[in-house]
């Protein structure tokens, strides 16, 4: 589409005050820039008044652009700050999807799949709008998060935070993405085999401080469509005839978060950088991945023992922790099925059996990924977190043959599959 045409749907389509308001609405508290065709305005700068819309709009602006992040006084922002600065100024900030791809199709397939992963990870408030081009933004409010992560407060944590989950749930995707985008045959494919779908699959692009996205109803500059909200359910058959500037409704982006529901998210995605950074650094030997142990006798952990008694309130968590606990343990779906039936009888309240089923497929048709370490914040939210004398450090003197064949060893258990993993050795030599 040509400038001048994309001009003049600009102040046509700005002039529609509840676009006003929805782009006002959602840019409170953001750093908020106009966009100039191929270039942006100046840089820090808000939208004060519905009303600027479409002033801006009559002075050539196509598109209005907003930080994830979420200040005090973004008119205070400056390329001259440093981190700790910034991190003053900084009230929260958002998780931003950026969804991109050559292909609207695969991009759907994507997005389908990380709304299906954030709902396993107990997400259930988020939004997803299209792009205005070949992509979508999904995103999870601030609210949504914990305050502190290990004594650190989260909302200093960007970008880091947000782009390690959104690499956890690129890589959670990942299998289940090239699958798909390899079956489909409809006229829209553009390949032909597996090989050609790891080449083509779409991309999350990671965020950086201050990083801009497209507003919620904000025009894109080269297409001309609306980047308009959609529902999860008309994902698939998304059209961008749909984001016509002429026929787009008002819908509500950002959703009203209950407090701490990404907790379990950012938990798993802190877990899995852990253990990707000691890979890279060949310092995790791969113990975890061909377990042997006798599954007739178990060492469990107190935490799993506490788990397995029965649980009145955090079930959902202990769930996603005891599938990836007996998973690692080499159990197949049948008798991690069977071992979670029995578990959740025990329960105050039973799980339901439409919840649990739908984990359980999910988890197997994914790569296996061991609980989360003992160090981390579930096992202290449950109360479940009672280490006994194994599970603390300690030095054990190994002897054989005399004192020359002695051995010192310090043995600390950073994960419940670690637990039984190494008690049963112990006892097995024992």
């Amino acid at each position: 589409m040509g400038k001048s045409n994309i001009q003049d749907i600009a102040v046509l389509y700005y002039s529609r005050k509840d676009v006003q308001e929805a782009i006002k609405g959602f840019c409170k508290e953001r750093e908020s820039v106009s966009r100039y065709g191929e270039g942006f305005g100046k840089r820090p700068s808000t939208i004060e008044y519905p009303s600027e819309i479409l002033q801006e709009a009559k002075n050539g602006a196509t598109s209005f652009h907003c930080s994830e992040e979420i200040w005090s006084n973004p008119l205070e922002l400056s390329t001259d700050l440093n981190r700790k600065q910034l991190d003053q100024l900084r009230k929260g900030w958002d998780l931003l999807i950026d969804i991109d791809s050559k292909y609207l199709e695969y991009s759907k397939i994507m997005a389908k799949l990380i709304i299906d992963a954030l709902e396993y990870h107990s997400v259930k408030n988020y939004g997803i709008k299209f792009s205005g081009s070949k992509g979508f933004h999904i995103i999870v409010p601030w609210n949504a998060f914990p305050e502190e992560v290990n004594g650190i407060e989260t909302r200093t944590m960007f970008p880091e935070f947000p782009r390690t989950i959104a690499s956890y749930l690129h890589k959670f995707t990942e299998k289940e993405l090239i699958n798909k985008i390899s079956r489909l045959t409809t006229d829209k494919s553009y390949i032909k085999d597996e090989q050609g779908a790891k080449k083509v699959v779409p991309d999350i692009v990671l965020v950086s401080s201050r990083h801009l996205f497209r507003a919620p109803y904000s025009l894109h500059d080269k297409t001309g469509f609306v980047s308009c909200v959609i529902n999860k359910e008309d994902i698939m058959k998304f059209e961008p005839r749909d984001a016509d500037y002429l026929k787009v409704k008002i819908k509500k982006y950002y959703p009203e978060a209950r407090k701490n529901e990404a907790k379990e998210l950012l938990s798993q995605a802190l877990d899995w950088q852990e253990h990707k950074s000691k890979e890279e650094k060949k310092e995790y030997k791969g113990e975890f991945e061909k377990i042997e142990i006798d599954k007739s006798t178990i060492f469990y952990p107190p935490c799993i023992k506490k788990i397995l008694e029965g649980m009145e309130d955090g079930r959902k968590r202990a769930l996603f922790i005891l599938i990836n606990y007996f998973r690692s343990l080499n159990f197949n779906k049948e008798e991690t099925k069977n071992k979670i039936e029995e578990w959740n009888g025990k329960n105050k309240t039973p799980l339901n059996e439409n919840y649990i089923r739908p984990q359980l497929d999910y988890n197997f048709a994914h790569k296996q990924v061991l609980p989360p370490n003992c160090d981390k914040m579930y096992y202290k939210d449950l109360d479940i977190c009672h280490p006994d004398e194994f599970c603390r450090p300690r030095e054990i003197q190994k002897i054989s043959q005399g004192p020359e064949n002695s051995e010192k060893f310090s043995r600390k258990i950073k994960n419940p599959v670690n637990y039984s993993v190494l008690k049963g050795k112990l006892m097995k030599k024992k």
